[in-house]
């Protein structure tokens, strides 16, 4: 006998486009029980800008069945109101998806047989396609950057980021972006791209700022932690350090990509300002990462959790791991960190 509020109800119908949410469900369901509870969607939904109240809120508008789980027909039903021109987007991205895929499967197919002028013509149509995904998808990421920090400074400073399970979405995106304006100057992407959300100069000077950081941490003396008796802390965010561990278990058909992710955030995290040291360690016989952040003071580590490498890991993260990221803080006193000049 069916209780109260749970009558069946017909399937919804998807819209062009909406398919997508079958994805984000796919993805995001780590018990594959074919719903999402508030601990899965947090960790899917979590975007570093909403509180863990704003986030528990959007849940129960969502959950209009009111069964504290969320299924495709919620979803598709509560942001299909709120699309706009993205609406469109996504039914490009359905056609594109499907037409790449055939475009895959033949070339699968036929390849080897063409002779060599029509493999190279393969290859440079694929490199070509690439080019133009990343460019397009490197404009996106400057705009998902500059919306996310306007919402910060309307709220008046950066808002303290969900501390567990912070994932984004997202398939493959450990393979970092080259960041390749090839559009021709008749594409109407091109405009995009040059409308000021990407600047080239901007990149360029990061990029030499980051080396030149990356040389002076190189040129240091070893670091240790020195504990004292007892100090007097100043009541100041750089009279401690934060220490960041993430544990992180990653499914072991993964694990190479995972690698490739990780690597690649180290990299980066690394010499990212105020970032004093990262440290990783394999649990043996399992597949199961604990990475060691250490920061000069917490607003650094805000700022890094906004940035592109940053969201790329966690967006890949989605994919890569068997349950949700653990994330834990703890605030140490700076003057432990110290030079090791002997």
């Amino acid at each position: 006998m069916e209780r109260e509020g749970e009558a069946q109800r017909e399937p919804l119908e998807l819209k062009k486009g909406m398919s997508i949410f079958l994805d984000i469900l796919r993805r995001a369901d780590k018990n594959d029980d074919g719903k999402l509870s508030f601990d899965e969607f947090k960790a899917y939904f979590s975007d570093g800008v909403l509180t863990g109240d704003d986030l528990k809120e959007l849940f129960h508008t969502i959950d209009t069945h009111n069964t504290d789980n969320l299924d495709t027909d919620e979803l598709c039903e509560y942001f299909s109101q709120h699309l706009g021109e993205y609406e469109n987007v996504l039914a490009a991205l359905e056609d594109l998806n499907i037409s790449i895929l055939k475009a895959m499967d033949k070339t699968k197919k036929e390849y080897l047989e063409s002779t060599h002028l029509e493999q190279f013509v393969t290859r440079f149509l694929l490199k070509e396609t690439t080019n133009q995904l990343q460019s397009l998808q490197s404009s996106l990421e400057c705009a998902m950057e500059t919306t996310a920090e306007q919402t910060r400074q309307e709220r008046q400073g950066p808002v303290k980021p969900e501390v567990l399970s912070i994932q984004w979405s997202g398939r493959r995106s450990n393979r970092r972006l080259q960041r390749n304006n090839s559009l021709s100057p008749n594409n109407p992407l091109l405009s995009i791209v040059s409308s000021g959300l990407y600047e080239e100069d901007n990149q360029w000077v990061t990029q030499i700022n980051r080396l030149q950081k990356l040389i002076d941490r190189l040129e240091k003396k070893e670091l240790r932690l020195e504990p004292v008796e007892e100090e007097v802390l100043e009541g100041t965010s750089k009279s401690h350090i934060l220490i960041v561990q993430r544990q992180l278990s990653v499914l072991e058909e993964e694990l190479e990509d995972f690698r490739l992710a990780l690597r690649q955030y180290i990299e980066c995290a690394s010499a990212q300002t105020g970032c004093l040291h990262i440290a990783v360690q394999k649990l043996s016989n399992e597949s199961r990462f604990m990475v060691y952040e250490f920061w000069e003071h917490s607003n650094m580590w805000k700022n890094h959790l906004q940035t592109n490498y940053s969201k790329t890991f966690q967006r890949c993260n989605v994919d890569f791991l068997e349950t949700p990221e653990i994330m834990t803080t703890m605030l140490v006193p700076a003057s432990w960190w110290v030079l090791n000049n002997n």
